[in-house]
């Protein structure tokens, strides 16, 4: 059920459905709409939490981010041999 819910959002997101900077409904409130466990939600919003598609507020809730261009950083080793270097 997660994993579908995810999905969904992830859809709604993509689509324009659902713009970024909209606040997503609260965990209780979906999952009373949806008839489903409100840690399925939870779970859910988690992983669009991780995956950098959603931001939590605190207690204002979660808000749809924006996408960003995410720049590679230099290899572990790289950094290791700059630190020796010193």
């Amino acid at each position: 059920m997660t994993r579908q819910l995810t999905d969904q959002l992830e859809e709604l997101i993509k689509n324009g459905a659902l713009i970024v900077g909209s606040l997503l409904p609260s965990e209780r409130t979906l999952a009373n709409s949806l008839g489903v466990a409100r840690n399925v939600v939870r779970g859910s919003y988690e992983y669009l939490e991780k995956a950098g598609v959603v931001q939590r507020e605190g207690r204002k809730g979660r808000r749809v981010r924006a996408k960003t261009s995410r720049k590679k950083s230099a290899p572990r080793k790289t950094v290791k041999k700059a630190i020796k270097k010193r």
